[in-house]
């Protein structure tokens, strides 16, 4: 079971934008990513984050676990996101 940190500065609006103040760099999320981002912040383990996502949406458990990674390496290459 895998969890991450998200630095407290990051900060998320509720239309999906993550703003990162050192840099002034924005981020757009689609509702997937915020919701997958927003549980992350909260401590979420893969595995709850999985269980969710697919009851919330119409997808494949294996479709969210790719796009899952993808994500969270996405999030780690803009230091967004560290694995604890």
């Amino acid at each position: 079971m895998k969890k991450y940190h998200i630095p407290e500065y990051i900060a998320i609006s509720d239309t999906g934008f993550l703003f990162l103040p050192s840099t002034g760099e924005t981020f757009t999320l689609n509702q997937i990513g915020k919701d997958i981002f927003k549980m992350l912040q909260a401590g979420e383990s893969d595995e709850n984050i999985y269980e969710k996502i697919t009851s919330d949406y119409d997808v494949e458990r294996g479709v969210i676990e790719r796009d899952f990674s993808d994500f969270i390496l996405q999030l780690k290459s803009y230091s967004l996101i560290k694995a604890i």
